[in-house]
């Protein structure tokens, strides 16, 4: 009874099982790659910028070391950016050209001072005080913010993101603020360079460290 059955009738029997068996495995690879989502190279996933969201605000104390660039119609420089943030307190050291050689800015309750070899200023904002100090200025009360891939709280923003949900261009404040390059700090993936443009003032950010204090 067994051998009942044509040769060639058997034959396809045969080789039909290790291609329903290929298809299978093809179906499996297909369905993983749909629940994945699209990634890049550099490691980030469709959905992450979403589900990090809670972790990034509270992630309000931290450190950023790296380096700045200035470029304006009358120059071109760039300098070093040590920079502490706190809820209620900030210190930024620039040291190098931009900075005029070394300048700390410092922020604490409304109260704003600005060293340099010069002596000590302070001014109402951090914009006024860089302003008459050193003759240009960085959107300081947004920044901490911006940094971290967030539109500031006191004004109205738009807003564009990448193919995978994260940040990629921002209009706040009269500034233009371009997300290029981000990396994975702490298991949160945090902007690595940022470029902010306002009428014909162009500052390039690329930080070098973020360090959770």
């Amino acid at each position: 009874m067994l051998n009942t059955l044509p040769t060639f009738m058997r034959f396809t029997s045969t080789a039909r099982a290790p291609r329903l068996f290929l298809a299978s495995i093809a179906l499996l690879l297909l369905a993983g790659c749909a629940t994945q989502g699209p990634m890049e190279e550099g490691g980030r996933q469709a959905g992450q910028w979403e589900r990090q969201q809670a972790d990034i605000d509270a992630f309000d104390t931290w450190t950023l070391i790296g380096k700045a660039g200035l470029r304006t119609p009358q120059e071109n420089q760039s300098a070093n950016l040590d920079w502490s943030q706190h809820p209620h307190y900030f210190r930024m050291l620039i040291s190098g050209p931009f900075g005029g050689g070394r300048s700390v800015l410092e922020g604490r309750e409304g109260r704003f001072s600005l060293t340099t070899g010069d002596g000590r200023f302070e001014a109402e904002t951090p914009e006024a005080l860089m302003e008459e100090q050193l003759g240009w200025s960085l959107p300081v009360s947004a920044m901490p913010d911006w940094v971290r891939g967030l539109p500031g709280e006191h004004a109205s923003y738009q807003l564009e993101t990448d193919e995978l949900g994260f940040p990629q261009h921002m209009q706040q404040d009269g500034w233009e603020i371009d997300y290029r390059d981000w990396e994975e700090v702490e298991g949160m993936w945090l902007p690595r360079r940022l470029v902010m443009n306002y009428d014909d003032v162009r500052i390039t950010l690329v930080v070098n460290q973020w360090r959770s204090q």
